[in-house]
């Protein structure tokens, strides 16, 4: 089928769910199409309209890339996440078909965003109004319309079919490498960050911090996100990878981290800390999944996460189920320890009831967790934006949410890394950078760059 006659199809039952819509009936339609098999990243970087995403998760075959919206629900300040939630909630118990909200929310609701986060709110769940889904090799594509909502929109909605762009024109053009690389902060301002860290643990204000830095690569023309997205999935298997296009700017990663998974009343989590590179051979690379499992800082780091999302869960669930000992997370590039947690959800307790709760948990900011925002406020010289916060979608009967690390904001030229490092008493600063170069060497070694040991 070409994508004239997708065009075609689709609009005609467009048509007949508009003709047969009563005016005045509340219901979520979704018409699904069967297509020929094609790539999800370069029909998404085909499509001119806004509202552009892609979302896998971290063991699913399914893949979903979007273009236009069909509801949005955001805002640009703190969030009284039970009104959030009782709007999704309202909205998603209309009759009719079930479907997603993608999105996400700022590490720190409370921070005014700088330059580099303009365009991305607060927070925001949207309803795509067109989704390409591939699935074990299958494709198929969806239109979702909002009754009676859409009724006013005919003219609109047909134009953005027309507009839609199934033609396999897309040509990837060779990964450029940066010309420029800066460092917020450089290794000595990032020593006397640690180092103050480590003071406040002395004097028993901390327990744990996490501190992050933002590398800046700029290039001599602007990387397609797209594209880049496509390779880093490529090299980074066992993550989840998104991409949130804000129109100034375009939000992409691959990260290892899930916050919950909802099915039903079950609720999945996991605590992620600790970390190690692999190494180069298989004797290297089993000497550092000895250290990291043998390590006491990095258990004890581990446990801060652990306890924190065991309480959360206790809080909300019948009964929680948890892994008493860390096992590995084994990546492409690097490895962590992992503990899952599970629970029942007590009646009435809502997705965003969990964000709101679980979010941040210590393995992005600290313990305390109050004094610990505090410090990474004060301390960290730019805006996280959405780097660190949850980031995924909330179904009628289930949801997923992960936590966005392993990212970066694309604004034309320049590409913005973002990853942090757990710091508890012990801590080492030099090995504390070395980690952050690690966690981003899934962009950079695309980029045809090197681990920058210090500057």
């Amino acid at each position: 089928m070409s994508g004239k006659e997708v065009q075609q199809r689709l609009e005609m039952a467009v048509q007949r769910r508009f003709r047969d819509a009563e005016p005045d009936e509340e219901r979520l339609v979704r018409i699904e199409i069967p297509v020929a098999e094609m790539d999800v990243f370069r029909w998404l970087a085909a499509q001119k309209g806004t509202g552009k995403m892609y979302w896998r998760g971290r063991h699913a075959d399914e893949r979903i890339a979007t273009s236009g919206v069909a509801r949005i629900v955001s805002g640009d300040s703190y969030p009284a996440f039970g009104d959030i939630g009782q709007e999704v909630e309202t909205f998603l118990a209309r009759p009719g078909a079930d479907v997603r909200l993608f999105g996400g929310f700022r590490f720190d609701l409370e921070r005014i965003p700088t330059q580099h986060w303009f365009g991305f709110p607060a927070w925001q769940f949207a309803l795509p109004r067109f989704e390409l889904h591939q699935r074990n090799g299958k494709s198929k594509f969806c239109c979702n319309l909002v009754l009676p909502e859409d009724l006013a929109l005919q003219d609109i909605i047909f134009e953005d079919i027309e507009a839609l762009d199934f033609e396999d024109n897309v040509f990837w053009k060779a990964m450029s490498v940066p010309h420029a690389r800066t460092d917020h902060p450089g290794f000595e301002g990032w020593k006397r960050q640690v180092n103050w860290a480590l003071d406040a643990f002395d004097r028993d204000v901390l327990q744990k911090v996490v501190l992050a830095r933002r590398v800046d690569f700029t290039f001599s023309k602007s990387p397609e996100a797209v594209a880049l997205l496509r390779v880093l999935q490529d090299a980074t298997p066992s993550c989840f990878h998104f991409l949130f296009d804000a129109g100034d700017g375009v939000f992409l990663g691959a990260t290892p981290e899930r916050l919950f998974f909802r099915r039903g009343r079950e609720v999945f989590s996991e605590a992620v800390a600790g970390t190690r590179p692999r190494g180069a051979t298989s004797d290297s690379d089993e000497a550092y999944r000895t250290s990291l499992l043998a390590s006491e800082k990095d258990q004890r780091e581990h446990a801060y996460v652990l306890d924190a999302i065991r309480k959360t869960l206790q809080s909300f669930c019948d009964d929680v189920n948890v892994d008493e000992v860390a096992s590995e997370m084994k990546l492409a590039a690097g490895r962590h320890l992992v503990s899952r947690v599970s629970g029942t959800l007590e009646p009435g307790v809502t997705d965003f009831d969990l964000l709101e709760q679980l979010h941040p948990t210590p393995a992005v900011g600290g313990v305390p967790g109050p004094v610990a925002r505090e410090v990474i406020s004060t301390l960290e010289g730019f805006d996280r934006g959405w780097y660190a916060g949850p980031i995924g979608w909330v179904g009628r009967d289930s949801a997923e949410f992960a936590v966005a690390l392993r990212c970066g904001v694309l604004r034309g030229d320049t590409l913005s890394l973002f990853s942090g490092a757990g710091l508890v008493e012990g801590s080492d600063p030099g090995d504390e950078w070395l980690e952050i170069e690690q966690k981003i060497t899934d962009f950079t070694r695309i980029l045809g760059l090197a681990v920058h040991d210090r500057t």
